[in-house]
C-alpha cells in the first residue's frame, strides 16, 4: 500500500485536537510541578492516553509512528504506549524502542514507556540482552530507562546482576540517581534479604544510597521495627 503522508498528517492533527480537548488546566499545573523544567505539557491523564493508544493500535499504527510528532509530552507518551501495545513481535518492539528511547526527555515519559513494555514478561532474556547497552550510555534518560526496566527482573536469578548495574552507574544526573534509589527500594520490598546484603556492601554514592534508605522507610509494606533499622544505616555526610 502506498503511504499517503497527507492522510497521516491529518490524523496527527486530529490526535492533537483530541489531546487538547482532554487536557485539564489543573492537571497540567499538577503535572508541571512533578516535572520541573518541562514546558510542553497539555495536562491529559494517563488512563485517557492509554485509551487513545489502544484505539491507534487497532488501526495503521506503524504509519502513525512513522509520522507522529512529539510537540507535547502527551504526544511523546502516546508513541511509547503504542509501541508497548505491539505484543506479537519482540524484534519489532525492540527496533521501535531503539528509535524511541533517544526521544525521552523526562522521567514521566521514561517510566510510562517502561511500564507499557509488558512484552518483557514473555521474552525476559531477549529484553535483558537489549537493555544492557543503556547502562553504559552517557544520556540521563537512556540510563534511567535501563534502570526502570529492572522492575521486570526482581528475582533471585537476576538480583546480583541488577545490583552490579547499580554499582557500575556513575552518572551525575538527578533522575538517574532517583531511579536507582526507587528501584532499589522496590527490590528491598520483594527481595529483602538479598537487598539488605547489598545495602551492607555496595558502591553507591552517598546521595543515592541514602535516598534508597529513605524510600524504603516510606513504604507501607515495611514494618516500623525494620524502618528503624534502615534509618540507622544512613551514611553521615
Amino acid at each position: 500500500m502506498i503511504y499517503q503522508k497527507d492522510k497521516v498528517d491529518r490524523m496527527d492533527k486530529t490526535i492533537r485536537e483530541q489531546l487538547e480537548e482532554l487536557a485539564e488546566e489543573q492537571y497540567r499545573v499538577f503535572t508541571s510541578s512533578l516535572t520541573p523544567g518541562k514546558k510542553n505539557i497539555l495536562g491529559v491523564r494517563l488512563p485517557l492516553l492509554r485509551k487513545m493508544a489502544g484505539r491507534i493500535s487497532k488501526g495503521d499504527w506503524r504509519n502513525y509512528l512513522l509520522e507522529a510528532c512529539g510537540d507535547s509530552m502527551e504526544e511523546l507518551m502516546l508513541q511509547g504506549m503504542v509501541i508497548g501495545n505491539c505484543k506479537k513481535d519482540i524484534e519489532e518492539v525492540l527496533h521501535l524502542s531503539t528509535s524511541y528511547i533517544p526521544k525521552i526527555d523526562c522521567w514521566s515519559v521514561c517510566d510510562s514507556f517502561c511500564s507499557g513494555l509488558k512484552i518483557t514478561k514473555l521474552y525476559p532474556e531477549r529484553m535483558w540482552e537489549f537493555i544492557q547497552q543503556y547502562f553504559d550510555s552517557e544520556q540521563e534518560y537512556e540510563i534511567r530507562f535501563g534502570v526502570v526496566m529492572l522492575l521486570y527482573y526482581m528475582t533471585p536469578e537476576y538480583a546480583s546482576a541488577a545490583f552490579a548495574h547499580f554499582d557500575h552507574i556513575n552518572h551525575e544526573g538527578y533522575y538517574v540517581k532517583m531511579a536507582v534509589a526507587w528501584i532499589l527500594s522496590i527490590y528491598y520490598i520483594n527481595l529483602p534479604e538479598l537487598t539488605m546484603e547489598y545495602l551492607h556492601n555496595n558502591q553507591l554514592d552517598d546521595f543515592t544510597y541514602n535516598k534508597a534508605l529513605q524510600k524504603i522507610t516510606e513504604s507501607l509494606k515495611v514494618d516500623s521495627q525494620t524502618k528503624a533499622l534502615i534509618r540507622g544505616m544512613k551514611r553521615k555526610g
